[in-house]
């Protein structure tokens, strides 16, 4: 497909305007050329392989009322975006800055997003079936899976009731649904701790 062709169908896709300029700045060639590895990175937040964003660095930045609320759901100008496949693509773009804004970044642009809690949700977690030593793949609610190994480090948040988050690539953070939480507590000992990726997690608060 042409790049022509690739924004011609992310604007198809999209419903605004605002909307639509940030998902016809981001075409499938800009997409890493990556064979997909959960251990060596980079984290795929998709199903798709990841743009560049650490490699985008535009002056201009714009508030136009993007939000990431409490319960994980993407917001435009007050309304929900509602097209899964949109979702994903800005989720794919997302970036924490430095000063502890999220952005989604293009190669021509910064957009702020507005985040009440943590952008991204954990909706499950399951051993990598025949995998030694034995690790933990977290699915988020964006398509992609992260293993809970050395690189993705696991901690309580206070304000959703101790449940866990992860730390992922760009300063991303993904929080654990009620679902995944206890999933993952499934797989404690009785000393409330999980051994994933060659390590043991303790899930104690604090």
């Amino acid at each position: 497909m042409s790049e022509l062709g690739d924004k011609k169908g992310a604007k198809a896709l999209t419903g605004g305007d605002p909307l639509s300029q940030i998902a016809a700045s981001v075409t499938q060639k800009a997409a890493l050329d990556v064979q997909r590895d959960a251990f060596g990175g980079p984290d795929w937040v998709t199903d798709r392989p990841p743009p560049p964003v650490h490699k985008w660095h535009p002056s201009h930045c714009g508030d136009i009322g993007m939000e990431i609320r409490s319960d994980g759901s993407w917001w435009h100008a007050g309304a929900p975006i509602r097209r899964e496949e949109l979702v994903r693509l800005f989720a794919s773009i997302l970036r924490l800055e430095p000063n502890g804004d999220h952005v989604l970044v293009t190669p021509v642009e910064k957009v702020l997003v507005h985040v009440a809690l943590h952008p991204l949700r954990v909706v499950d977690a399951e051993p990598l079936q025949g995998h030694s030593p034995e690790t933990l793949m977290l699915t988020l609610n964006t398509g992609g899976t992260i293993a809970l190994d050395q690189r993705h480090h696991l901690s309580p948040e206070p304000r959703a009731a101790d449940a866990a988050f992860v730390t992922l690539d760009n300063g991303l953070t993904a929080l654990f649904t009620r679902a995944a939480w206890y999933r993952l507590v499934e797989h404690a000992d009785a000393d409330g701790c999980i051994t994933s990726g060659g390590r043991t997690i303790s899930l104690a608060a604090g």
